[in-house]
């Protein structure tokens, strides 16, 4: 642990204090609901400060298992690669911006909530896809492995078709949007990862920095 603390401190601390928020959280109803992001409120300038808290408790343990599994696997070796102020952008951008969609889309909608930190981590694992678009990944549940690049195009496709179709009270938005500003931020903070991406794909390029 002091290793990751050295190495990648804030990939490190985001992981930690997540767990720990979404675990007190599961035995604190008043916190629990305090936490929620509600665009209703939020809309109105009530509880913005939800934007940031939504993403520090998730709803069960397999929703807080899922999304910290998939953090582990991106996070650290994002954060080394683009540096820990980079890092941190990515993330709490991804965080606040992938919610902003569902509070206009359910600004009037006085019972809805949201709430884990899935649109942050779907903008770290779009910004890691830019960097090694080439590295192999595993959709469960099938035994399958196939390139980063490739799972993200089909991940959009997913989350695209979900956020317009589907009733299983994800919130495919923050997904979707999530996405989209790591791949943004992503391109801001180092233009040259478009020619890197397209290189890697071509066979052309090498190792990033």
């Amino acid at each position: 642990m002091i290793e990751y603390l050295n190495h990648t401190p804030v990939a490190s601390i985001i992981f930690v204090f997540t767990l720990v928020t979404s675990i007190y959280a599961f035995n604190d109803h008043i916190l629990f609901g305090k936490f929620m992001l509600h665009p209703y409120s939020v809309y109105r300038r009530n509880k913005v400060y939800t934007l940031i808290t939504s993403g520090l408790i998730h709803s069960n343990w397999m929703h807080l298992i899922f999304n910290m599994f998939t953090f582990f696997f991106f996070a650290f070796k994002l954060e080394a690669t683009i540096g820990h102020w980079q890092f941190a952008l990515v993330y709490f951008l991804g965080l606040v911006l992938s919610d902003l969609p569902s509070v206009i889309k359910h600004k009037d909608d006085f019972w809805y909530n949201s709430l884990g930190a899935s649109g942050a981590i779907s903008a770290v694992l779009f910004s890691y896809i830019l960097y090694y678009p080439l590295d192999t990944l595993m959709i469960f549940p099938l035994p399958i492995p196939i390139w980063a690049f490739l799972f993200g195009i089909l991940y959009l496709i997913y989350c695209w078709y979900m956020s317009r179709n589907s009733r299983d009270n994800i919130n495919h938005d923050a997904h979707l949007f999530g996405a989209i500003t790591g791949v943004i931020v992503t391109i801001i903070l180092e233009p040259a990862i478009i020619p890197h991406f397209i290189a890697a794909l071509t066979g052309a390029g090498s190792a990033f920095r």
